[in-house]
């Protein structure tokens, strides 16, 4: 008699840790989600882009499909090329020699 409220008490647990993981995938990629729509709204603002140039860029970013140093709207003069790569590197937290490396990676690129 006593066997079954200990069985009910074990199933009853099993069930909440299953429900956990589950629920700490889908927050992880979310997660995910969330940084990668930051890194590409940063992008696009530092590139003052706009409208539907916006809305293509912001696309292609979020689906994976443009790498965020490259954009048909690029900035024109080296300040803008350097305050854009600047503001990339701040999103991604990049310092020391990860950060010189991007910088001269990106500022190349434009």
């Amino acid at each position: 008699m006593r066997l079954f409220p200990t069985l009910l008490a074990s199933a009853a647990l099993l069930s909440l840790s299953g429900a956990y993981s589950v629920s700490h995938a889908q927050s992880a990629a979310q997660t995910a989600q969330q940084q990668r729509m930051t890194d590409c709204n940063a992008t696009a603002k530092t590139r003052s882009l706009s409208g539907d140039g916006r809305k293509q860029f912001m696309s292609a970013c979020l689906s994976g499909k443009a790498d965020s140093t490259q954009s048909a709207a690029a900035p024109a003069t080296q300040q803008d090329r350097m305050k854009s790569c600047n503001a990339e590197a701040g999103t991604k937290k990049l310092a020391g020699d990860a950060r010189r490396s991007f910088m001269s990676a990106c500022l190349s690129g434009h």
